[in-house]
């Protein structure tokens, strides 16, 4: 099996574990304040679903529609697209998105995962919900995000710090040792916990 099918496969079983997870979740938990800083959960679904439909048309014109900032994009076409979407349409919806290949201009498959991953924790954690990453796909995640630069800047982030993974064969950087999971350093590389947190101490 070629790495991009090992990937693909991983990112099909992340939104399928994903959809059974919101199926159980009661309409007021859809709007439970997420990981991601002014997003519910369903912006986060629905960021989910529309990152499986992106055309050059659909973001240039959403491009100017938030002046030219990426960040904005992202942020206010899932916003728009979970306030219009009925709760349970927003989950057939990703459900529909289970086997979809689909890379927006400037991603990769594995940056599929790696969003599927990180922004699972966004929905789980405030949940309360145990939701486990398989250790490679988290490992392959965060080797993705050490070295992709914008928008998380591990590198610059954590700057003076050595990171080991205890599950995968995995280090980076240099300094003071922070030593964790693969999916508790993806947690950490992507802005959602920092060196303090008693995971990556």
């Amino acid at each position: 099996m070629t790495m991009n099918e090992t990937i693909w496969k991983a990112v099909a079983h992340e939104r399928s574990t994903l959809v059974e997870l919101l199926r159980e979740l009661p309409e007021s938990g859809w709007d439970t304040a997420s990981l991601c800083e002014g997003w519910r959960v369903r912006d986060v679904v629905a960021h989910l679903v529309l990152v499986t439909r992106v055309t050059i048309a659909s973001l240039l014109v959403n491009l100017i529609r938030a002046r030219g900032n990426i960040d904005r994009l992202i942020r206010d076409t899932a916003i728009r697209h979970a306030d219009r979407t009925p709760t349970a349409a927003l989950l057939a919806e990703l459900h529909a998105t289970i086997d979809s290949r689909a890379v927006p201009i400037g991603t990769t498959p594995i940056d599929r995962l790696m969003d599927l991953l990180v922004h699972g924790q966004d929905i789980a954690v405030p949940l309360g919900v145990d939701r486990v990453m398989p250790p490679t796909a988290a490992r392959l995640s965060l080797d993705r995000v050490w070295t992709m630069g914008a928008p998380f800047h591990a590198q610059r982030r954590l700057a003076g710090y050595a990171l080991t993974t205890t599950d995968a064969s995995w280090t980076a950087g240099n300094g003071t040792p922070i030593i964790g999971t693969a999916a508790e350093l993806l947690m950490l590389v992507t802005g959602r916990t920092t060196p303090q947190d008693p995971a990556e101490r």
